[in-house]
Formats: C-alpha cells, structure tokens, sequence
C-alpha cells in the first residue's frame, strides 16, 4: 500500500474497522474512504456496486457485521446469517469487478468447530460441527472466507483472510444484553461498584478458557499482513495465550475496583470449554501482540467512562 493508495474500510465506526483507521491514520494513509450504514447498506448489492464503481479502491477491509453475544446469536439467528452473508457477498464480488488490488476478509474465531483441537490451527476449519449458538453467524463467515478462496482460484484474486480471536477495547459495545463477556463484565462491575452492591453474577461456571487481542494490536496486524501477506490460506490472529473466566473476571474487578464478590450463576450456559487460537503462522510472518490484558483492559474501561460521561451530558442538555 502506498501512503496515497485509496483504502475502503467497510465498517469503521465498529471497534475492528476503527482500529485499523486509527493505525492507517497514524502511519500517514491520507485517502481512507468511509461511509456509515445509513449512506451505504452492504445488504443492498445494487448499493455497493454503484458505490465501488464510483469511488473504485484500492484496497479493502472488509470488517463490518453484524455482531453480537450469546444471546444475540442465539435469538436473532436468521439476522446473523442472512446479514452476514450480504454483506460478504456483495463486497467481495464488487471488489472484484472493479479490480481492486488487495481486499482482506475479516472472520472470526467461531468459524472453527466447537471441539476443535487446542489451540485450533488454521487446518481445523470444517473438521467438525460448530457451535450451535453462534453457527449461523460462523456459516456466513466461513461463506466469505471461502468466497475470497473461490475469486482467488477462478479469477486471480488477491483476496485474504484473517481469523481474529476474541477482541476488545477502543469502541467496544457494553449493550446489557448484546455484549461480548469482557465488555459485558466492564459495565457489570462499573454498575455494582456505583450503586455499592456486594456481588457481581457472572454467567456460566468460570471454567471456560477464552484468548484475548485488544483491537489496535489486531489492526496492527492486519495492516502488517495486508502489506506482507498474499497466501491462499486463512491467517490465525490472536495473542496466543489464554486464561479462564473466572480469571477474566477477577482482572476486570480490580481494574474496576469493585470491592464485592464473584458469584458464577451455573444455570447459565458455559459456551465452548476452550478456544485458544494457534498463532504460529502469524508469529513465522513477524509479528506479535504488544498490549497485556490488564492495561488493555485499563484502556478499555477508560472508553467506557467517557461514553458513560459523554451519555450522561447528552442526557443533560
């Protein structure tokens, strides 16, 4: 990529397509095209064509989706996979028809199957059955991996993927209801320490092992492999190191301060026992994560407090 290189990040108000904005912009890249979903909904493939053929990228990162939890995933299921797939679909078959040099495809780490060996290797992927919570948000995502496979091998596409891990940080969505586990523990935790509750319930039994990249490391490495990386296969990107809920929790406690208990409510669902990323080919290629979970997680709630402040002042005027 060049500094003048015209560079379309697809969903850049989400915490993923944020970060990689803020680290092009840091390292000089002056012509980022942007555009929100009320001017350009990528489900609407009449839309994305007209908006490829008349701005014509460069390069493209292709990070925006619909995300969500759990429960999210569970409840709105024909959402997840219809959206996703539009999204996918059109993107990548625009990028095409316009020649554009270079489109990453962003996953996730739910493409893998639910028991795959750990830590799961790029190879693991269709080896077994997914997990059924979130399977038809995995199904959309491995349609686009497997779409950028299909333009690559037909019609000499450069186009790759990237399978991120669990991410948090800058941006991040602290929704009640829709939030993944950190964020949901930072507005948990916040919550109970200002209105002085003596126990915060954390769903699920603590057990579970989960990995954790916070979102600029992440577009590091992706503005790392978008420079350095032209491989067919899909590329692991994670911190490669792994700790269980409980000890998810008890960090966020003391980054939060919350001074009460821990208390695991075992009626809920647990998800997947471990999902630890195998991020030797990543590491092979040159790069690692820099930022450790605890200060990660000291910038995070920073976020946090200034949207909660940002809300508060809005409310107010």
């Amino acid at each position: 990529m060049e500094l003048n290189s015209k560079i379309y990040i697809a969903g850049h108000r989400g915490m993923v397509g944020g970060a990689i904005k803020r680290k092009l912009e840091k390292d000089g890249f002056r012509n980022i095209i942007t555009r929100t979903s009320g001017e350009l909904d990528l489900r609407r493939q009449d839309q994305v064509q007209d908006f490829f053929e008349t701005e014509k990228p460069d390069y493209v990162f292709l990070a925006a989706a619909k995300v969500g939890g759990i429960h999210a995933n569970n409840t709105y299921r024909a959402e997840f996979l219809y959206d996703n797939l539009m999204i996918a679909a059109n993107v990548i078959h625009s990028a095409y028809e316009n020649s554009v040099s270079k489109l990453m495809f962003l996953g996730s780490s739910c493409i893998y199957p639910r028991l795959a060996p750990q830590p799961i290797a790029e190879d693991s992927l269709l080896t077994g059955p997914l997990e059924a919570t979130n399977e038809p948000y995995a199904i959309a995502k491995i349609t686009g991996i497997k779409l950028c496979e299909a333009y690559r091998d037909q019609y000499g596409c450069n186009f790759i993927s990237v399978m991120p891990t669990n991410l948090y940080g800058i941006g991040d969505n602290y929704h009640p209801e829709n939030s993944h586990v950190l964020p949901a523990l930072i507005r948990k935790f916040h919550e109970a320490k200002q209105a002085g509750r003596p126990t915060v319930t954390v769903w699920g039994t603590g057990t579970p092992k989960r990995e954790f990249l916070y979102a600029d490391d992440l577009a590091e490495a992706c503005v790392f492999l978008m420079e350095k990386y032209d491989g067919r296969e899909l590329v692991n990107i994670g911190a490669g190191e792994d700790l269980t809920i409980r000890e998810l929790a008890e960090t966020v406690r003391d980054v939060v301060c919350f001074e009460g208990d821990i208390v695991f409510d075992t009626t809920k669902p647990d998800g997947t026992p471990r999902k630890l990323m195998d991020v030797s080919k990543l590491h092979g290629l040159g790069w690692r994560h820099s930022t450790d979970l605890r200060s990660g997680i000291a910038q995070a709630y920073g976020d946090f407090l200034r949207k909660q402040f940002q809300h508060m002042n809005a409310m107010h005027q």
